[in-house]
Parts: structure tokens; C-alpha cells; sequence
């Protein structure tokens, strides 16, 4: 605004050019007016604080280029609530469009007497005309919302642990589109901080929608398991087993959709089943020290697809109507779990533990016996092979040299130790009432050993070898407890079943006798010993039915130990032969 001695000076000089204009007119200088104005923008003309006034078009418009320079390459700072941040004008799209600002000043050439009085006489305040490529401003305006606004968040509905919860939705806050364009292009030459106007973003999924979402699937889903029938073979899901899987996703007009995770479902097919390989048998396992069936699983073919299509058909269905067929291959296992059921394997039958010294080669070599022997099934009329069950004792097989007795003296040879797992396993079999086939005891007697109901075992030669012959199936169990230099080991062999027998044993006294022979030897492999005397001996075992104390039957078991003999080494090479 103009203060008043600035419009009278202003006065003065319109006054003095309306007479000079006068006194060209009326001498003639209409033309002469004409060649002096031209094109140039009118005398007084302003264009953000940029004077162009009396200018050419092409000197107006270096004008305004250096006089705005600083103002257009300067960033924009712009708030949002409590967030703010700054943007640069030129990816943004606005610039000024000097040629339309210095036209739009006024720049024409024309005779008309408007037009000259315009020049002489005119001129305004005027701003520049902001230029806005619309493409490059959406997307500074997409990346301002990004940084300083909060996407809204949608209602979620949460499957886990056999359960469905939801979590609330919250509102996002973003810009309001044609306020903040408008601010921006002002700011852009005014160079002010801009306060954006806070618009809320909703979300796409309501409190409502969730809720509802949970009425109508969530909770039907949860009330009950799923049957998938392949074939002949069926698959019962619980819900606290497929929860995980679940989920409500939100669809393309925002409503939330149920999902299944094939990923998580078909695990749970493949652990009720075999998958996609061969049967598995049933089997029986310890459990805390109970023997329990596992399950038989069927081999089955599927396409994950249509495990999850059909899965979804009807998961959410009421209780009755909750299976579905889905199209797969079948192969059903040879021993069901009705045929490990039927064996009838239910409790502890028997149970024998022997003890041995310390020595790290027993340790190895019983601890792996028994761990090759654990969990042999007999089904009814199968026969146990020590040497079958644990195979050749080699390095490979997890063993190391050990004492053997190899024609009546000791001798290092791998698997050394094995034959306390023998003895333990034989007074097992003897205890649950089963069929001796071949046992052989040792040749001399070892005292850590029960007299006469003792075996030994030699890969090739001599096996251990008992008969289930039983109507009911046995589960072998065998464990080791290792020595240390001041503990003994322990050597444990529990047998389960259905009882058949109890059984009693006698032990008679030794007799016949044979003292012990002198060997000296120079061999390098010579092992020193204290021979004592061999002797025979009969233990007898004695049946009766459980819980009655009728002898049913009785069995002689006779054992004729050989002398230990007494072996004194000399060093080798040193005894010479007659």
C-alpha cells in the first residue's frame, strides 16, 4: 500500500504524462507513442517482487530468471502435525514459466489506444506463473505422505496355538490432496513453511468386518477337527494342530478372506502319514519306560494344492460335516497298527543286569551293542541273532579292540566286551521264558558272570540265538551304563510282553574239577594270567504259570568250564624249540 505523499508524487507524474500523451496526440505523435511502447511490459509492472517494468520480453525475462533464482532453487520445508520435513522444488515438479509470466505482464504490441495508455500508465503487482508437471508432483507428494503420514492399520484376525484373537484397527493420517498442492505452488515463490493440512486414512479392514470375519470362519474352523479321506486311507487334523496354518487375509474390495498355508498343512498330512514315499510299519516303542505302539503310516501321493482346496471346503463347516475325499494314491503299510496292538506287548516280562570292570574298550564296545540291540521286536515264532542284529564288529560298525578269549588265553581282537551284552541278553531270554536255540557259555568261567547262565559270541562262529515262542510279541530294551576308574559299569537287558511264565531258576554245586596247566610263551601278543580250575555245573529253570506255585515244567541247562590257565610270557623269540 502506497503511503500518501508516494500517491501524490504518483499523481504528479500521471498527471504530467496524460499531458505530454495529450500533446503527442495532438501533434501528431500517435506513431511516435506506438514506436516507444512497443512490446514492453507496462511502465510500473511487478512480478514477485521483481521490477520488469518498461522491459522487453527477452530483458524481462532475464530479469526475472536472476531475480528468482534463489527463491526457486530453495527447498520447501512442510510440516504434517508433529513431523516435518523438506522437499526439493524441482523433483516436484514446479518451476516457473517465464515466457507465460512475461505475456501474461502485458507485452503485446498493438495500436490500440488501451493498449499505449496501458504501457504509459500501468503496471501491477503481479505473481509468476507457476508451471506443475502433475506427473512429478504426484509422486513427490506419494513420497511426502510416505515419510511424514502413518498408514492406517487394518483389523487383524490371529490364528495360533489352537486359538483365534483379533487386534484393532487404527486410523492412518495422510495429506488432504488439493490443499497441499495449492500450498506447495504458494510456498514455492513465497519461500513461507508450509502447515499441511492432516487428513485421516481409513483402514480396509474395520473392527466390524473382523469381527464378523471371526462369527462367520474363525470360530466355526476352531470348533472341531478336519477328516481328509485319501482313498482308503483317512488323516484326522485337530484345530490345535492346523490353527498355525490358518489365516484371514484381506481380498481385493478389503473384505478378509480365508487362507490356508499349504506350507504348514501339508507337514501335518506327512506326519500322519508317510508323505510322498514308501509305508511306514507300525512299531513299538519305550515310552517313560512303557511300551507303546506307534503308529503305521500309509505311503500317500498328493498334490499339496488339493490338500489345501479341500482342506478349506470345509474347515469351517459344522461338526458332522467336516471330512472331505481328496484325490491321492495309497499304499497301505504290511504291519498295521492293529497287528502291533494285537501283540499284546504291555509290560515288563523280565529284566537282568550284569557288571563289569572299568576299561574304555567295554565301554565302547558293550555301549554299542546295546545300543544295535535296542528295540528289537520277536514278533510270535521270530528268532533273535545277536551276531545278525549287531553284524560283523568292525571299525566301521563302531568298534574297538578289546580282550577276547581265543583258545583258552586272553588276545586284543576288535568287538572285545561283546559277550557281556550276550550274558545279559541270555539271563533276559531265561527270565521271560523263552526258547534257548543256541547259546554258547564261555570256555573258562569269568566270576562277574552268573555260573553257569553265561554266553559268549564270536562273529562267524558262535552266535547267541532265542525263540519267541510266545503268542505274544517281546521288545528288547538294552542299555549301558559306562565304567569309570572308580565305578563299575552296568549292562542292562529288560524284556516286554504279555506275561506267560514265571520263572524260578536253581544253581547245583560244581563238581569234576580239572586244575589249571602252565603255558609259557614268547609271542609278542602274550597276555599273562592266573589259571584256576575248571569245573562242570547244571542250573535249572523252572516254569509255573503267573501267580501259581505249580511246576509246569522244567529245563537242565549244564555248563563244562575249562580250565584257566596260567600263562607266563617270555620276551619274544627267546624260547628256543628242541
Amino acid at each position: 500500500m502506497k503511503r500518501p505523499d508516494e500517491r501524490g508524487l504518483a499523481g504528479g507524474r500521471v498527471t504530467l504524462v496524460v499531458v505530454l500523451v495529450l500533446a503527442l496526440l495532438l501533434g501528431g505523435g500517435y506513431a511516435a507513442a506506438y514506436a516507444v511502447a512497443g512490446d514492453k511490459t507496462p511502465r510500473d509492472t511487478v512480478v514477485s517482487g521483481v521490477d520488469i517494468g518498461g522491459m522487453t520480453p527477452a530483458a524481462a525475462r532475464e530479469a526475472l530468471v536472476e531475480g528468482l533464482a534463489d527463491r526457486t532453487a530453495a527447498p520447501l520445508r512442510v510440516s504434517l502435525g508433529d513431523r516435518s520435513d523438506e522437499i526439493d522444488p524441482a523433483e516436484a515438479g514446479l518451476s516457473i514459466d517465464y515466457d507465460a509470466t512475461v505475456a501474461a505482464a502485458g507485452t503485446e504490441r498493438s495500436w490500440s489506444p488501451s493498449r499505449l495508455w496501458d504501457y504509459f500508465t500501468g503496471g501491477d503487482d503481479v505473481e509468476a506463473v507457476v508451471a506443475v508437471d502433475e506427473q512429478a508432483l504426484d509422486a513427490a507428494l506419494t513420497e511426502l505422505e510416505a515419510g511424514l503420514g502413518e498408514d492406517p492399520v487394518d483389523a487383524r484376525v490371529v490364528f495360533a496355538d489352537g486359538e483365534v484373537s483379533t487386534t484393532p484397527a487404527e486410523p492412518g493420517r495422510g495429506l488432504e490432496p488439493g490443499s497441499t498442492r495449492a500450498a506447495l505452488t504458494a510456498a514455492y515463490l513465497s519461500g513461507d513453511p508450509v502447515d499441511l493440512d492432516i487428513t485421516s486414512l481409513e483402514p480396509d479392514v474395520t473392527d466390524a468386518e473382523a469381527a464378523e470375519a471371526v462369527r462367520t470362519f474363525a470360530e466355526p474352523a476352531l470348533a472341531g477337527p478336519v477328516n481328509l479321506r485319501f482313498g482308503s486311507a483317512g488323516v484326522r487334523l485337530a484345530p490345535d494342530d492346523f490353527a498355525d496354518a490358518l489365516s484371514l487375509e484381506p481380498g481385493d474390495d478389503g473384505a478378509l478372506v480365508p487362507a490356508v498355508d499349504a506350507d504348514l498343512l501339508v507337514p501335518l498330512v506327512e506326519d500322519a502319514t508317510a508323505g510322498d514315499g514308501d509305508p511306514v510299519d507300525a512299531s513299538i516303542r519305550l515310552v517313560d519306560g512303557r511300551p507303546r505302539v506307534v503308529k503305521a503310516k500309509p505311503g500317500i501321493s498328493f498334490e499339496p494344492a488339493d490338500v489345501a482346496a479341500a482342506f478349506l471346503e470345509v474347515v469351517a463347516r459344522p461338526r458332522g460335516e467336516r471330512s472331505v475325499d481328496v484325490e491321492g494314491t495309497v499304499e497301505q503299510p504290511a504291519f498295521t497298527t492293529a497287528d502291533a496292538r494285537a501283540l499284546g506287548v504291555k509290560r515288563k516280562v523280565s529284566e537282568f543286569t550284569t557288571y563289569f570292570p572299568y576299561a574304555e574298550y567295554r565301554n565302547t564296545n558293550i555301549g554299542r551293542a546295546a545300543e544295535l540291540v535296542d528295540g528289537t521286536l520277536l514278533k510270535p515264532g521270530e528268532t533273535f541273532s545277536l551276531n545278525d542284529i549287531v553284524g560283523e564288529r568292525t571299525r566301521e560298525n563302531g568298534f574297538t579292540e578289546g580282550y577276547i578269549i581265543s583258545n583258552g588265553i586272553l588276545k586284543l581282537d576288535l568287538g572285545g566286551g561283546v559277550s557281556q551284552m550276550a550274558t545279559t541278553l541270555f539271563n533276559g531270554m531265561f527270565f521271560a521264558g523263552l526258547e534257548d536255540v543256541e547259546h554258547k557259555p564261555h570256555s573258562f568261567y569269568i566270576d562277574r558272570y552268573p555260573v553257569g547262565r553265561e554266553a559268549t559270541v564270536a562273529w562267524g562262529s558262535v552266535d547267541l540265538r532265542f525263540r519267541n515262542n510266545t503268542e505274544h510279541g517281546v521288545l528288547v530294551n538294552a542299555e549301558v551304563k559306562p565304567s569309570t576308574p572308580s565305578t563299575q559299569g552296568e549292562a542292562t537287558v529288560r524284556m516286554f510282553s504279555t506275561k506267560v511264565w514265571d520263572i524260578d531258576t536253581t544253581t547245583g554245586e560244581r563238581y569234576a574239577y580239572v586244575g589249571p596247566a602252565t603255558r609259557v610263551l614268547d609271542t609278542p601278543d602274550c597276555e599273562p594270567n592266573t589259571g584256576y580250575s575248571g569245573f562242570q555245573i547244571d542250573v535249572t529253570r523252572i516254569f509255573r504259570e503267573p501267580g501259581s506255585d505249580e511246576v509246569v515244567r522244567t529245563e537242565k541247562f549244564h555248563t563244562d568250564y575249562t580250565p584257566s590257565d596260567t600263562v607266563v610270557c617270555r620276551p619274544p623269540g627267546s624260547i628256543k624249540n628242541p
